[in-house]
């Protein structure tokens, strides 16, 4: 598999730009715009929304398609927000999974291992790669907007356990997951897709209950990670995570010591867009060593973030070293997973997994043992 070209030409810029960006759709098939957009810059990913899904056939063909529109030695990672509870973005008849919460309430790590497991199935049937679960937040603040039920619990040591065990689960059947949002959007008060949430905590309590599940995602060989576009004063009391050396490369890289791919939140979320200049932010951010960007539905801005990202390693080595080793990473990921004889995975599923009767049945699990 080749990984994109470590010269300086611009050719190598476009295509290492173009693999640092997951993109969204407009709608439930591409349009002309986005056909030409993917051709040219080649990006290294691709995300569906409920927007995007009429039903499992036609979600399973736009992946395909969006898989036939890249060379065959760069494929695409096709990526949801498959969570379960309210974050689930193919419903019926694929299986409609509880809040996490409820899975951790059973208290059973063996059934959220298999949880995990299921869940991975069903995404890979409908020809996803990644999976944007688990939820690594502790549920802290009961004001929390936007993660609440979603975490498994608000006890450090319980939703550690319960992530390490999804984690296995879902990368054991072969897809790829990603422990959010680093380094904890579970004591905000605000939701970061309206407004730049802060917890002001010190530092001792940031790292007793905020930190170990994300080190113990790690330590299950979690392969991704997404940043909170959350401030972290007692880290940094300037930028937000996902654009911060201090906590991505500081704590994530050299403390938790992860070496996978870091993913941004979404570029899109009011807490970051229109608040520093975008080419700021991708400087920023790239500095602190994040891999990939997410950017999930306007195409102007897409485009627009794939023509700073050539031009920052036009205007400075770091960057384009910064650049390389992104890309890098993205390919050892795909070498991981997608090429066969290394993932050691089961064949991806067909479509009749979904909503099996085995599945439907660790759903009634949570719903009767896990309730809240």
């Amino acid at each position: 598999m080749n990984v994109v070209g470590l010269t300086t030409s611009t050719a190598d810029r476009k295509r290492r730009a173009g693999q640092r960006l997951i993109i969204g759709l407009a709608g439930t098939s591409l349009n002309e715009e986005e056909r030409s957009f993917i051709r040219d810059a080649q990006p290294g990913g691709f995300i569906l929304f409920a927007r995007n899904v009429e039903e499992p056939r036609q979600v399973l063909e736009l992946n395909r398609e969006l898989a036939s529109l890249l060379p065959s030695d760069l494929p695409p990672i096709r990526c949801v927000d498959q969570e379960g509870g309210r974050v689930q973005r193919v419903k019926s008849p694929a299986t409609v999974w509880p809040p996490m919460r409820w899975v951790g309430n059973v208290g059973d790590l063996a059934y959220t291992r298999e949880v995990g497991r299921a869940l991975a199935r069903e995404v890979r049937a409908l020809g996803f790669d990644l999976d944007f679960a688990p939820d690594a937040d502790v549920d802290s603040n009961p004001k929390n907007p936007i993660i609440g039920d979603r975490a498994f619990s608000a006890d450090p040591g319980r939703t550690a356990a319960h992530v390490a065990a999804f984690v296995q689960g879902m990368q054991g059947a072969g897809c790829i997951a990603c422990a959010k949002h680093f380094p904890g959007h579970g004591d905000t008060a605000t939701d970061s897709h309206l407004e730049l949430p802060c917890v002001e905590k010190d530092p001792p309590d940031l790292e007793q209950v905020e930190l170990p599940p994300f080190q113990a995602a790690i330590d299950a060989g979690v392969a991704t990670v997404m940043t909170a576009h959350v401030v972290y004063p007692a880290w940094d009391a300037e930028y937000p995570a996902t654009m911060s050396p201090r906590i991505l490369n500081g704590l994530l890289r050299q403390k938790q010591r992860f070496e996978g791919v870091i993913i941004s939140d979404d570029l899109e979320m009011k807490a970051v867009r229109g608040r520093w200049p975008l080419h700021e932010q991708l400087s920023r951010a790239s500095s602190a060593t994040v891999d990939v960007f997410l950017a999930c539905k306007d195409l102007t801005l897409v485009v627009d973030a794939w023509e700073s990202l050539i031009r920052l390693q036009e205007e400075d080595k770091r960057q384009e070293d910064a650049a390389i080793d992104g890309v890098k990473r993205w390919h050892r990921l795909r070498e991981r997973f997608l090429v066969p004889e290394r993932a050691g995975a089961e064949p991806r599923p067909s479509l009749s997994i979904l909503g099996s009767a085995e599945h439907m049945d660790l759903a009634l699990r949570a719903r009767v043992e896990g309730m809240a």
